[in-house]
């Protein structure tokens, strides 16, 4: 098997979400490349309007394969500021991007310490790579 792609400078959640930074009060958020390649050929993606407020640990949206349905886990309680709208027509880049163009959504919370103590939670890539069992 090959090694997936586990960018060091992401963070990870053990539902197999990455997390990266954006601002000050912002990340981007996607699934990483050892779930895409469980899920296989991703056909559809089902994400959040802008301006939902997601909570830590439940549902945000699911993606669908050839093989399974599953469930996009928020890594935290934020308000959705942007979702992927390219993914309605190309749900394979989940696949063939997962780190770059095939980014789920945008979120945002209400304070820098917030976040804050939302990323000091998550896992790093080591970590990550130890929960995956890569």
């Amino acid at each position: 098997m090959s090694e997936l792609n586990t960018p060091s400078e992401l963070l990870y959640t053990a539902e197999h979400e990455w997390v990266q930074r954006t601002g000050a009060t912002t990340v981007r958020v996607g699934i990483t490349d050892f779930a895409q390649s469980q899920l296989g050929d991703v056909v559809f993606v089902q994400l959040p309007a802008v301006d939902e407020a997601v909570v830590a640990g439940e549902s945000l949206g699911e993606v669908e394969s050839t093989k399974s349905v599953s469930d996009i886990y928020a890594p935290l309680s934020a308000k959705v500021i942007a979702a992927n709208a390219d993914l309605d027509a190309s749900p394979e880049l989940v696949n063939s991007a997962p780190y770059e163009q095939g980014w789920l959504v945008e979120l945002e919370v209400a304070d820098e310490a917030t976040l804050d103590s939302a990323l000091a939670e998550m896992l790093d890539a080591q970590a990550y790579r130890a929960v995956s069992g890569e």
